[in-house]
């Protein structure tokens, strides 16, 4: 018998990246799948690739009437919940202490944190006993790169969340588990508009930096997250299993790419500069306080 054999499952930011790669997973296990995603067309690809047992709820998890639609999909088709992935997450630019904006820090908050309170809160009239939540929070908590204070505080919330949820339904015996993924290779590097030069710098970079020597593959963490979604984690409520991460050294830099004229990319695409590689000039590359994150 496969490990998730007749689950039932959501997973909400599931049509690419770490997502995508559970509800594969998931599906190869037995379990039924019930994907969100705000695009509609990255959603009907995900159904096409996973090819049975899915089905795609429209939404945006911030938007708590999105969230009731998905969950009176499922207690219309199964009636049942016995996995949640609250996955669904959002990083893009960032900001240091003096640059933060007012709709910088909501959109932050109300994906990252408001979004995954509310998809964990609504799915418990149809979670069974005994089932298991898996939050997707990030070891930038743990090693906070410049910048990211917002974004490290959302993740920080869904870690506390995850060891208050634990004795909120200690009654049903629904477990509640953590996972924070290390850099991870997704389509991040396609939607930044990166040559394949830069993306290959960029990589290469970053790689440099992580113990294991390469990016996470989002089946790395997929793996991980059938396990928490399994009965082989029975006995294991209230943790966070942390990814291979990146050492963030103090002698890496922070620069964005700079366009053939000299100015500041509007991408704000980081490159984290390794010890000893040659200083650019300031014709070539323009500091910034801004840096993505590298996490589907």
């Amino acid at each position: 018998m496969t490990k998730l054999e007749g689950k039932i499952a959501v997973i909400t930011g599931g049509s690419s990246g770490i997502g995508l790669a559970t509800a594969r997973r998931f599906v190869s296990e037995g379990a039924y799948v019930y994907l969100t995603g705000r695009q509609q067309r990255e959603l009907d690809a995900a159904v096409r690739q996973i090819g049975k047992h899915v089905t795609a709820v429209q939404g945006d998890v911030s938007r708590l009437a999105d969230l009731d639609r998905l969950y009176a999909t499922v207690k219309q088709q199964h009636g049942r919940l016995d996995i949640v992935f609250a996955n669904a997450g959002v990083g893009r630019e960032f900001a240091a202490l003096g640059e933060i904006s007012e709709a910088h820090f909501d959109e932050l908050f109300d994906i990252n944190v408001k979004g995954l309170l509310f998809t964990v809160q609504k799915a418990l009239p149809l979670l069974q006993d005994g089932g298991s939540i898996i939050l997707n929070a990030s070891n930038s908590t743990i090693k906070v790169p410049p910048a990211f204070s917002v974004y490290s505080a959302t993740k920080a919330a869904i870690r506390s969340f995850a060891r208050s949820w634990t004795l909120d339904l200690q009654a049903r015996q629904i477990r509640v588990n953590a996972v924070s993924p290390g850099p991870t290779d997704t389509l991040f590097f396609s939607h930044m508009g990166l040559t394949e030069e830069q993306r290959k710098q960029t990589v290469t970079s970053l790689v440099s930096t992580i113990p294991l020597g390469r990016l996470g593959d989002p089946d790395d963490i997929a793996k991980a997250v059938v396990f928490l979604a399994s009965d082989d984690s029975s006995f294991i409520t209230g943790i966070e299993l942390v990814g291979a991460s990146s050492r963030y050294p103090r002698y890496l830099s922070h620069e964005r790419l700079a366009d053939k004229r000299g100015r500041a990319s509007p991408k704000g695409m980081l490159v984290r500069r390794a010890r000893g590689e040659k200083r650019r000039s300031k014709a070539d590359v323009t500091c910034s306080s801004r840096i993505i994150n590298l996490e589907a």
